[in-house]
């Protein structure tokens, strides 16, 4: 190990150390998030099922259901979740509009676990500036959604299977439906920016939504359980579920939120869309980014590709936060409203 990686890895668990507030939460199979009127016996059995079943069917999974009524007071946007639950903060989507005037293009902004009401604003307004109107998607169990009480967004990703999964689904589902209001207000080229837990949940609504024109994705990682299992952000998740379940079958039971076995639904795709990775990753370790890669690899794909020279948390800090934000915004720029391939050429190459 060099010093440059020492000292970034060194960065890295010290920052992850400033949360204090992390808690270990029972572990639950969460089979009625899923399927609330089975009662089976060998619910780890059922579970297999359900994802099995996913896996083959993602489409209507992650379908859904017509918009209703939105709601516009200033720049918030809100509407009833496509999936509501037993939450009630939870059950209405809130958003925050950064309206670029007399503009046709726009994204929609999915943040990180745990973002904060000042998270990702910084992108927004930039976009902002740059003539793309930004939507920043506040994320289920986050802010104003989380439970009277809690402070972090613990039940995004948690030890309770189920939830987990349907939490990603509700995420995936309401993005989809704030690209379908986008729509039905004029914007005519629309794209996504989704950060960590927020790149998995666009990714997932970019390879099921074809109106989706560009994604960028700042984090990549293959397999939803690996990052829990193994990242330094989550292992008091993972204490949660050691001794309960084993990591194969948490794989399994995951599977239809990992991106990995999404991929192959962009071959023969040209939408343009860029996955930007950390170098020195300790929460989506870079063996899993590279899984991505082989991915691609073997469905003929080759994505573009931006690598930074820093760590998880430390994307958020200077100066990488500013070279981020810079192949955030300038791929954008470069493609969203234009026709695929056009100025593809003013694109760092590809590099895997």
């Amino acid at each position: 190990m060099g010093l440059y990686q020492w000292w970034m890895h060194r960065r890295e668990r010290i920052l992850t150390a400033k949360d204090t507030n992390r808690r270990v939460f029972p572990f639950e199979w969460g089979l009625e998030w899923l399927a609330p009127e089975n009662h089976s016996a060998d619910p780890l059995a059922e579970l297999h099922q359900i994802a099995d079943a996913v896996l083959q069917d993602s489409q209507s999974f992650f379908a859904p259901p017509p918009l209703g009524p939105v709601q516009r007071e200033g720049d918030r946007l809100s509407f009833a979740t496509p999936a509501p639950g037993s939450v009630p903060e939870n059950n209405m989507v809130d958003c925050r509009i950064f309206e670029a005037q007399g503009s046709s293009c726009a994204v929609v902004v999915a943040p990180q676990w745990n973002a904060d009401a000042h998270s990702h604003v910084t992108l927004c307004r930039l976009l902002q500036r740059l003539g793309i109107t930004a939507v920043r998607h506040c994320l289920p169990y986050h802010e104003k959604r989380a439970p009277d009480g809690m402070v972090r967004a613990d039940l995004l990703v948690s030890p309770n299977i189920g939830r987990t999964l349907q939490g990603i689904r509700q995420a995936v589902l309401e993005l989809r439906q704030i690209v379908e209001h986008l729509y039905r207000e004029g914007y005519r080229h629309v794209g996504v920016v989704g950060t960590s837990v927020g790149s998995c949940i666009a990714y997932l609504a970019f390879t099921h939504d074809p109106r989706i024109q560009v994604g960028v994705f700042n984090h990549v990682s293959a397999l939803f359980a690996d990052v829990v299992w193994k990242g330094l952000a989550t292992r008091h998740v993972r204490r949660g579920l050691e001794g309960r379940i084993s990591f194969a079958d948490l794989r399994r039971c995951w599977a239809p939120i990992s991106p990995l076995h999404h991929v192959f639904r962009l071959k023969n795709d040209p939408r343009p869309h860029l996955l930007i990775t950390a170098k020195y990753d300790l929460t989506f370790l870079p063996h899993l980014t590279e899984q991505v890669f082989q991915e691609y690899r073997r469905h003929g794909l080759n994505p573009d590709v931006a690598r930074l020279p820093c760590g998880h948390y430390t994307t958020a800090h200077f100066p990488f936060n500013y070279l981020d934000g810079w192949h955030i915004c300038r791929y954008l720029r470069l493609h969203l409203g234009r026709p695929s391939g056009v100025a593809s050429h003013l694109i760092p190459p590809k590099s895997f």
